[in-house]
């Protein structure tokens, strides 16, 4: 039996806990989940070199799930243009089901290798991409399907799971595998197993745009001002980078068209 299937014996009588002591369980297995990531990062630092050579070369980054795990390929994807100005092209996800299984659960189309070939037909993948297929049993056909056709098509694929010995870390070039184990809702891998996914799908994007040049520092040079938030925050960054007072900074980014770098380069030009 899969890990993720088994019964949590920390958890067998949640049922006829307190509230505090409910949340007390689902944190202790937080913590165990988080601890999973741990151990497999040298698998993780793998995926990332792969990830980071395609978008150096122009490729994209394409998450590929089913469920819980497709949404939050998605919604790591989604979240890449505003936080490091690149394109939506560069981080992709895509999810059995499509668009309307991001709002509503369609787990039968997991079943389906054929729609994840086609899915990853239809975005012409080829050898600059980093296919990633995400499945907390390791076993969605549909994930299944995208990454054996991205690797046959020259592509670099990564499997991230909480199962070993699976049939998406056969078939892909890096195998991820966080051990987060008995869920604390038998088979709820929406719980730890999905928490893991989403700490290191965050690492892996993280790590691809500080290696790309999109970070300096530790401040996000190439953010977006696209609402009042990050207006000031970028007001802050130049700010700091440059020792001007807010105001100045903000003067100077007007001129600039509100790009950092731009200010930045506009800054240091002025006084050489």
């Amino acid at each position: 039996m899969l890990k993720t299937e088994e019964r949590n014996p920390h958890s067998k009588h949640i049922d006829r806990a307190s509230t505090e002591e409910m949340l007390s369980i689902m944190q202790r297995e937080n913590i165990n989940a988080v601890n999973a990531v741990g151990a497999a990062l040298p698998d993780i630092a793998r995926a990332v070199e792969l990830a980071t050579s395609s978008v150096r070369a122009g490729g994209r980054v394409i998450y590929v799930g089913a469920g819980t795990s497709g949404r939050l390929g998605i919604l790591d994807a989604a979240e890449c243009p505003p936080t490091f100005g690149v394109t939506p092209d560069v981080f992709v996800g895509v999810i059995a089901g499509g668009e309307r299984a991001v709002f509503r659960a369609s787990e039968n189309r997991e079943d389906f290798a054929e729609d994840g070939i086609r899915a990853v037909e239809s975005l012409g993948v080829g050898e600059h991409d980093t296919v990633i297929g995400i499945s907390a049993a390791g076993g969605a056909q549909y994930v299944l399907g995208a990454l054996t056709y991205a690797a046959e098509h020259g592509a670099s694929t990564v499997a991230i799971t909480s199962n070993e010995n699976t049939p998406i870390t056969r078939v892909a070039h890096v195998a991820i595998v966080t051990d987060t184990g008995a869920e604390v809702i038998t088979g709820s891998t929406r719980m730890k197993a999905g928490t893991a996914q989403k700490v290191v799908l965050n690492m892996i994007s993280t790590s691809v745009m500080i290696k790309c040049g999109y970070v300096y520092e530790n401040l996000m040079i190439n953010l977006k001002p696209t609402n009042d938030k990050l207006r000031a925050r970028v007001i802050r960054i130049v700010s700091e980078l440059t020792e001007l007072g807010t105001a100045d900074a903000e003067t100077l980014l007007t001129r600039a068209g509100w790009d950092i770098k731009e200010a930045l380069r506009v800054f240091h030009t002025e006084r050489t």
